[in-house]
C-alpha cells in the first residue's frame, strides 16, 4: 500500500538548487490517487541559527547534534491529489527539504522515492555582477609601471649585499597606494569586489624566499604586514588597512582578503604559542605542504586534528569580519577537513551571515569542492576555465561547472590568477578574448582577473617579488573590461535564474553559449573564436537558441553582426580571438548604456534583491515560517522601499502600530534610544552607511543602509530576543560621507517585558567605575542626603550628607551643613583611607539604607571587612552613620578579631544655601572656627546662633584640630557652567578603636537647641516601614517605584506636597498633579 501512494515531488528528491536570500521556493506533492490525510514539508529551512548552534556546540562542548532545526510545515491542498507550499528563503545557508503525506489515522509518513532536496541559499547581494579584481598590494609600489627595476649597477650592489648576508628588500606598495587607484578600479573598470592577496606579516630574514618573501607564509593571522603601510604617527598599519576597507565600501564595493589557514611561514607566532599545532614527522621534522608535485619549503603545515586550532581559526575569521572584511579567498581550502570548515563557517555566519567564503580548490578533486560547497557551506569556488583552452577542453569542462554553479555554489571564472602566466604575454588579442570568455560565460556575472590584466601586463606575478603591472600603458583593454562589467551588471541574462547551455555545432575552435534568463525570457548568445591567430566560422542550432531572425547585435562593440542561416543552423565568421555577446533585441544596447550609470552605486538588481530579502524577513517575523501562498514579493519590496514604517504597520497583524523605533544619524548619537520588546530598530541617514548592533565584541546583527525612493537610506533591524532585564547594546555605524568616512557609535537600550523589569540595588566596584551613581535619602520634610557612592567624592555643590530643610511647615531652600566624612583605618602605623580603591560593593538595603562593603588592607598581607551604613532619620534633619568592622570568619588572611584597629573620622562641614558655594576668604575662614563648640564625644557648629549642626560619636573621642580645604573641584558643576570650586571646613576629627564585630555610630543633625535632644534620641528604628514588600537581589520595578514615592512626598503644614526633583527642586503644584496618577496607581 505504501509504495502505491508514494507520490511525486517537485523539485525532484535529490535535486540540488542554488538560490538567493529574498527568493521563494515552491514544493509540490502529487499523489497517484486521492487519499484522506494531509501533506507536509519536512525541512530545516528557516532555522539556520539552530543548525549553526548545534555545529558550534558539538565542537565546543562535545554535544551531539540532534537536528533541532527540523520542522514539519503544512502544505496547502489544491485538489484531492495536489498539494503545494511556497516558502521564503530568508537565511543564508545549506538546507534540506522533502515532502511527505500523512494518511488519516496513520502515524507513519509516506515519502516520495529518493533523498532530500538540497537548497543552498546565498546572500541576496551576490545574485549578479560578482566582478573581482585580485590586487597584490605590493605591486602598487615603485615598480607598478615597470620603472622601479634596479639598473645594472644597482643590481650589482644588491647582489653584493646579498652575498655578504645583508637583507635587501625594496619598497613595497601600500594600502594607501591602492586607495589612490580605487576610483579607476571601481569607477572606471566597474569592479565590485577587491580581493587582496594575503596582507599578513611576511618573512624578512628568517626563512624568506625571494626578494620580498611570500605573503602566503603568514607570520600572524590577525596582523597586518607593516611593509604595506606608510609610516604615519597618526595611523597604525592596521588602521591604514581599515582606511582601505572604508574607501572600498564608500564606493559601494566589497573587500575580500586571501587567507591561507592550512599553513604558516617559518617563525610564525603560532610556533611559539601553540607548537603542538604543527604537523611533525616521526623524526620531529616539521612538515611542509605542497601541490602539483611541488613542495612549498617556506611554509609549515598545521594539524587540523587539533580542535583548539579550529576555534582559533574561527576567531581569526571573525576578527577580520569585525574589521569590515566581506569575504575570504581560502587558499588551499581543500586541504582543511570539512568538519573544521563547518565549524569555522558556522561561527562566522552566527555574526556575519552574508560573509562570502571562496574556495581555492585548484589541485583538489571536484567531489571535494562539491562537498565543501555543500556540507562546508562555502559560497563560491574557483572555476578551472582558465586552465581549459580549446573547444574540446571547454565543452568538456564548462557543462560540469555550470551544473555546480546551479546546484552547490558559484564557480568564479578568473581570466587570470596570480599563479598562471600572463594572458598578454601571448598576445593582446588572446588576452581580450580570454577575458571576454571568462566574463560572458560566468554564472551570475561571477568573473575575476588579476591586477595588470587591464594594462596587458606581460610579466608573470611572482608572489616572492613585485613584478610590473604595466600601469598606465597606452595599449590596454580598459574600455573592453568596462564594457564587459556594464553588461554583467545590467543585462538580465547575467542575473540569477539564468540557464546556460552550449549549443555550438560544426567544426572550428569556437564556443557558442546560450544564456536564457527565465523570469524575463531575455536571451543572449555568447560566440567566441578561441583561436587568436586564425579566423573560424561559428555555428549553432537556431531552434535550440530560440532566437528568431538573423538580425543580431553585439553588445560589446555595438556592431550589427551578419549571420548566415541554413535550415536550422546559423553561423557567422569570426576574426581571430573575436568574442561576441549577441542579442536579437536592439534595445538591449540602450539598456546597458542607460543602466550602467554611476559605478559607485550598486547594480539595481542587487539593491532589488536585498529589498526583497528584507521584505520577506519582516513578513516571516510577523507570520511565522509557513506557506506564503500568493504573496507578491515584488510589490512588498516596492512598499518597503517607499515607506518602511507604513510597510511594517501594514504587516503587523496585532495592532495598527508600526512597532518600529527610529534611530536617526547623526541626531541620536548623543542620546540613548529605548527599544521596547518585539519592536524593530530602524536606523536612518541621508547617506549610505553600514550599521551593527553589538554586545561587547559580539555582533548581534549587521545591516547595510538600503536606499529609499526619496534618496535617504535605512537599515531595519529585526526584534532581538526580549532580554530578561533591560539590556544596553551598542549601535556602531560607518557612514560614507562625501570624501570621507565617519565611524560613530551610540548606546541603545533594549527593554525587557514590563513585568520582568528589575531595578538593581547592588553594585560592584567594576560597575561603579563605569557608572557614577548617587545615593539619595530624605526625611519626608524636604531635607535630603545626596552623595556619590564613591565615598568622599563630591561631583556637585548639591552633594552633602545633610542638606537640611530648616522650616518646620514646608520645604524651603536647603541648608548644606554636613558635606562629607573622610575616613581612615589604621593598624600598627599602616593607614588606609576609605575610598573607591578598597570598595567591594554598594547596596541599597531593604529599608532604604545605603550600605558600603569594603575590603581594607591592614598590612602584612592581611585585611578586614568593613561596612558603612547610612540613612536619614525620618522627620528630622539628621543622619545616622554606622561604621562596623565585621568578624574575621576564621579566615587566616583577615586580621584576627582580638586585634584592634583605629578608626579616624574627619567631618567636612559648611553652612550655606544649597545653590551657593563656600569661599573661605569671604569671611568663613575667620568666623567659622569661632562658631565651633567642642565636647569629648563631638561638637556643635552654629555660625548664626540659630540652627546649628550637632555631631557626636557613640564611642570615641573628638579632637579639635581645625583645617580648611580650598578649591575642592566639582566636575558636574563645571559641565553645567557653574563655579565648580568651593572650600570646606573641618573642625577636627574623631577616633575610636574597633575589634571584630564591633561598631561605632556617628549621629549628626541640624536644628535649634531645643531640637538637639530630640535629634540624638532617635535610634535606628526611625526607618521606613516597607515590610509588605518582598525583596531579592534586585527589585521589581513596581516595588522600587513604590519605595521611591516616599522620597518625593513632603509635609506642607497639615497636608502633603510633592518635591519636583532632586537635588535642586522644591515642591511644585504642577508636578503634584502629574505625580498624583502614579501615587494612586501605587
Amino acid at each position: 500500500m505504501e509504495n502505491l501512494f508514494r507520490g511525486s515531488q517537485i523539485p525532484s528528491p535529490g535535486t540540488h538548487i542554488l538560490m538567493f536570500k529574498g527568493d521563494t521556493q515552491t514544493f509540490i506533492l502529487t499523489l497517484p490517487a486521492p487519499l484522506k490525510g494531509s501533506a507536509w514539508l519536512r525541512t530545516n529551512l528557516g532555522h539556520a541559527g539552530t543548525g549553526r548552534n548545534e555545529i558550534i556546540r558539538e565542537v565546543l562542548y562535545d554535544e551531539p547534534p540532534l537536528g533541532r532545526g527540523w520542522f514539519d510545515l503544512p502544505m496547502k491542498k489544491i485538489s484531492e491529489v495536489y498539494f503545494r507550499i511556497t516558502v521564503p528563503l530568508c537565511e543564508v545557508g545549506h538546507f534540506e527539504a522533502k515532502c511527505f503525506f500523512l494518511k488519516d489515522g496513520d502515524a507513519n509518513p509516506v515519502w516520495p522515492e529518493g533523498p532530500n532536496t538540497i537548497i543552498n541559499v546565498e546572500p541576496a547581494g551576490s545574485c549578479c555582477a560578482n566582478i573581482i579584481y585580485n590586487a597584490f598590494v605590493r605591486q602598487f609600489g615603485p615598480n607598478k609601471d615597470g620603472m622601479g627595476i634596479p639598473d645594472p649597477t644597482e643590481e650589482k650592489w644588491i647582489q653584493n649585499l646579498d652575498g655578504k648576508g645583508y637583507t635587501v628588500i625594496p619598497k613595497s606598495g601600500t594600502f594607501r597606494d591602492l586607495i589612490r587607484e580605487l576610483d579607476f578600479i571601481i569607477g572606471r573598470l566597474g569592479i565590485r569586489i577587491i580581493q587582496l592577496l594575503p596582507i599578513n606579516p611576511t618573512p624578512t630574514t628568517y626563512a624568506r624566499m625571494g626578494r620580498f618573501g611570500s605573503p602566503f607564509a603568514a607570520l600572524g593571522f590577525t596582523s597586518v604586514d607593516p611593509a604595506l603601510a606608510e609610516f604615519d604617527t597618526r595611523a597604525t598599519p592596521l588602521e591604514q588597512f581599515i582606511e582601505l576597507v572604508d574607501a572600498v565600501h564608500a564606493r559601494s564595493a566589497k573587500i575580500f582578503i586571501d587567507i591561507a589557514i592550512n599553513h604558516t611561514g617559518w617563525g610564525a607566532s603560532l610556533h611559539e604559542t601553540h607548537p603542538e599545532w604543527l604537523v611533525r614527522g616521526n623524526d620531529g621534522r616539521i612538515e611542509v605542504p605542497g601541490a602539483w608535485g611541488v613542495r612549498w619549503e617556506d611554509l609549515t603545515m598545521l594539524n587540523y586534528s587539533e580542535k583548539d586550532l579550529w576555534k582559533y581559526m574561527a576567531d581569526v575569521f571573525l576578527t577580520w569580519c569585525r574589521r569590515g572584511v566581506d569575504g575570504f579567498r581560502c587558499d588551499a581550502g581543500y586541504m582543511i577537513p570539512v568538519p573544521a570548515w563547518r565549524f569555522i563557517v558556522s561561527s562566522v555566519r552566527e555574526q556575519f551571515p552574508d560573509t562570502i567564503f571562496l574556495l581555492e580548490g585548484l589541485g583538489g578533486k571536484i567531489s571535494v569542492t562539491r562537498n565543501i560547497l555543500n556540507a562546508g557551506n562555502f559560497n563560491w569556488a574557483y572555476s578551472e576555465l582558465f586552465q581549459n583552452y580549446d573547444r574540446g577542453q571547454i565543452e568538456n569542462y564548462l557543462p560540469g561547472a555550470i551544473n555546480i554553479s546551479g546546484e552547490d555554489g558559484i564557480l568564479v571564472h578568473f581570466a587570470e590568477t596570480h599563479d598562471n602566466n600572463r594572458l598578454a604575454s601571448r598576445s593582446k588579442t588572446y588576452a581580450m578574448m580570454r577575458t571576454a570568455l571568462s566574463a560572458l560565460s560566468s554564472p551570475e556575472g561571477s568573473f575575476g582577473f588579476a591586477n595588470g590584466v587591464e594594462w596587458l601586463a606581460e610579466e608573470k606575478i611572482d608572489v616572492h617579488g613585485a613584478s610590473s603591472l604595466n600601469w598606465g600603458a597606452k595599449d590596454n583593454q580598459v574600455d573592453h573590461l568596462k564594457r564587459l562589467s556594464d553588461i554583467l551588471k545590467t543585462h538580465p541574462a547575467f542575473f540569477d535564474k539564468t540557464d546556460l547551455s552550449l549549443i555550438g555545432q560544426g567544426p572550428g575552435n569556437h564556443m557558442v553559449l546560450l544564456r536564457h534568463h527565465l523570469p524575463t525570457g531575455k536571451k543572449l548568445l555568447i560566440v567566441v573564436n578561441l583561436d587568436d591567430k586564425n579566423k573560424t566560422t561559428a555555428s549553432w542550432n537556431s531552434q535550440k537558441a530560440g532566437m528568431d531572425g538573423t538580425a543580431y547585435f553585439d553588445l560589446i562593440s555595438s556592431d550589427r553582426i551578419k549571420i548566415e542561416s541554413s535550415g536550422n543552423i546559423n553561423s557567422c565568421l569570426l576574426d581571430p580571438g573575436r568574442a561576441l555577446c549577441l542579442s536579437t533585441d536592439e534595445k538591449d544596447s540602450d539598456l546597458i548604456n542607460v543602466n550602467a550609470g554611476n559605478a559607485f552605486i550598486p547594480p539595481e538588481k542587487v539593491t532589488r534583491n536585498k529589498m526583497r530579502a528584507k521584505a520577506l524577513e519582516v513578513f516571516r517575523l510577523y507570520h511565522g515560517y509557513n506557506d506564503i501562498g500568493e504573496l507578491d514579493v515584488e510589490s512588498q519590496a516596492d512598499f518597503l522601499s517607499d515607506n518602511p514604517l507604513e510597510f511594517c504597520r501594514n504587516l503587523n497583524p496585532f495592532t495598527k502600530e508600526t512597532r518600529v523605533i527610529v534611530w536617526r544619524w547623526p541626531k541620536d548619537l548623543k542620546r540613548e534610544v529605548m527599544v521596547p520588546p518585539g519592536h524593530f530598530l530602524m536606523v536612518v541617514a541621508d547617506r549610505p552607511f553600514l550599521s551593527r548592533v553589538i554586545n561587547h565584541d559580539y555582533v548581534l546583527s549587521q545591516e547595510e543602509g538600503l536606499p529609499r525612493r526619496d534618496g535617504s537610506f535605512f537599515a531595519l533591524f529585526s526584534p532581538i530576543q526580549t532580554p530578561s532585564e533591560h539590556h544596553r547594546l551598542t549601535i556602531r555605524l560607518t557612514v560614507y560621507d562625501t570624501g570621507q568616512t565617519k565611524h560613530d557609535e551610540a548606546s541603545v537600550l533594549f527593554l525587557s517585558e514590563p513585568e520582568n523589569v528589575q531595578v538593581k540595588r547592588s553594585f560592584t566596584r567594576p560597575e561603579l567605575l563605569k557608572n557614577s551613581i548617587v545615593f539619595l535619602d530624605t526625611n519626608g520634610r524636604g531635607a535630603m542626603l545626596h552623595i556619590p557612592v564613591s565615598w568622599c567624592v563630591l561631583n556637585s555643590k548639591y552633594d552633602a550628607l545633610i542638606a537640611a530643610n530648616i522650616h518646620n511647615e514646608y520645604p524651603v531652600d536647603r541648608l548644606i551643613a554636613f558635606t562629607r566624612c573622610r575616613t581612615w583605618i589604621v593598624f600598627q602605623g599602616f593607614s588606609q583611607d576609605i575610598c573607591l580603591d578598597c570598595l567591594d560593593s554598594f547596596e541599597l538595603a531593604r529599608n532604604g539604607v545605603g550600605v558600603w562593603h569594603y575590603r581594607v588592607p591592614t598590612g602584612q598581607g592581611e585585611h578586614i571587612f568593613f561596612d558603612i551604613t547610612l540613612h536619614m532619620v525620618t522627620g528630622e534633619n539628621a543622619i545616622r552613620l554606622v561604621f562596623k568592622r565585621l568578624p574575621d570568619g576564621n579566615d587566616d588572611r583577615r586580621l584576627s578579631d582580638d586585634k584592634e584597629i583605629k578608626l579616624i573620622l574627619r567631618p567636612d562641614i559648611e553652612y550655606r544655601n544649597f545653590h551657593d558655594i563656600t569661599k573661605a576668604y569671604k569671611g568663613p575662614e575667620h568666623s567659622w572656627p569661632k562658631a565651633v563648640s567642642v565636647n569629648t564625644d563631638g561638637f556643635t557648629f552654629d555660625p548664626e546662633g540659630g540652627n546649628g549642626l550637632y555631631v557626636n560619636l557613640s564611642k570615641g573621642i573628638f579632637v579639635s584640630e581645625p583645617e580648611w580645604q580650598y578649591m575642592i573641584h566639582r566636575p558636574l558643576d563645571a559641565e553645567r557652567g557653574l563655579d565648580p570650586d568651593s572650600d570646606l571646613f573641618s573642625p577636627g576629627y574623631f577616633y575610636t578603636y574597633l575589634k571584630g564585630d564591633e561598631e561605632a555610630v556617628l549621629y549628626a543633625g541640624v536644628g535649634n537647641k531645643k531640637e538637639k535632644k530630640k535629634i540624638f534620641s532617635h535610634a535606628p528604628s526611625a526607618e521606613p516601614d516597607i515590610s509588605n514588600i518582598k525583596y531579592s537581589s534586585s527589585w521589581k520595578m513596581k516595588d522600587a517605584l513604590t519605595l521611591a514615592l516616599d522620597h518625593y512626598i513632603a509635609e506642607r503644614g497639615a497636608f502633603k506636597s510633592i518635591i519636583a526633583g532632586y537635588p535642586w527642586f522644591l515642591d511644585w503644584g504642577r508636578d503634584s498633579l502629574i505625580f498624583t496618577r502614579g501615587m494612586i496607581a501605587a
